[in-house]
């Protein structure tokens, strides 16, 4: 059977050309229509989830929503955890990730009210205080943005003409026996890393955004 891909025009109940092909509706037809309203109730439900969860990092983030202080085994975030040498879980937790900030938040709201008094609460901004989010990183984030870098680097090195070996645009670079090489000589390499550096906003090797402001 031929999906139908007439548009609907209109909000009248009466107004039912759009869901069939022929004068009346078939069985199948109203099968794979009530389909796609299980499919689009769906992706509302996934769509009104995510805006909880933006609402409440909102919150969290202007300071309405109290937060532990510190992890369970006692690794602190934010501030406190500036100069800190944790090696596991990705380093020091200056800038926690939204995961980390719903946790957190989470366990100041949830602990039994026995134990509640023996967690420090704070909020984000305290905690944040004197952190400036530009230059703080992951360490998956850092590898990330090192991989696109390194990408472009390798695009833009193909754009450059070689003066040592002579290879043009789309060439690669070759030994002095004609071979094609991987590696791109050096004047071309440190052109092309210069190249990418400056139109992304990197500060030399760093791939951590420049604050120009």
């Amino acid at each position: 059977m031929t999906a139908t891909t007439t548009t609907q025009v209109s909000i009248e109940e009466t107004d039912t050309a759009h869901l069939r092909a022929g004068a009346q509706i078939t069985m199948e037809e109203i099968g794979v229509h009530l389909s796609g309203v299980v499919v689009l109730l769906r992706q509302l439900a996934r769509a009104a989830e995510h805006a909880r969860t933006f609402a409440r990092l909102a919150a969290i983030v202007d300071g309405d929503v109290p937060v532990a202080a510190a992890f369970p085994g006692g690794d602190p975030w934010g501030a406190a955890a500036r100069g800190q040498d944790r090696e596991t879980y990705g380093g020091p937790a200056v800038v926690p990730t939204v995961r980390q900030l719903l946790w957190l938040a989470y366990n100041a709201a949830h602990f039994s009210p026995e134990r509640r008094d023996d967690i420090e609460h704070t909020t984000y901004a305290e905690a944040m205080n004197g952190i400036s989010h530009r230059g703080w990183e992951s360490k998956a984030a850092q590898a990330r943005r090192r991989s696109e870098r390194d990408a472009e680097v390798r695009r833009e090195v193909l754009r450059i003409l070689c003066e040592r070996c002579g290879a043009t645009d789309g060439e690669h670079c070759r030994t002095t026996t004609g071979r094609v090489s991987e590696q791109a000589h050096k004047g071309r390499q440190r052109e092309a890393e210069a190249n990418v550096d400056a139109r992304l906003g990197y500060l030399g090797d760093n791939p951590v955004h420049v604050d120009t402001e």
